[in-house]
């Protein structure tokens, strides 16, 4: 999932440097998306890692 985030930030900047504004908003709406989500789920399998017995 973080290589989604990536790839549509990446596809943000490089629309946004050639001045497709709609497009590289709506990558960038996306990839936050995803980040928010990576974040959720990363720290959720933080605090119910395995734990030694």
């Amino acid at each position: 999932m973080l290589r989604w985030t990536i790839t549509f930030i990446i596809l943000a900047l490089i629309a946004g440097i050639l001045g497709f504004g709609g497009i590289a908003a709506g990558a960038a709406g996306i990839a936050k998306v995803l980040f928010f989500i990576f974040l959720i789920l990363f720290i959720f399998s933080l605090l119910t890692g395995r734990k030694k017995v």
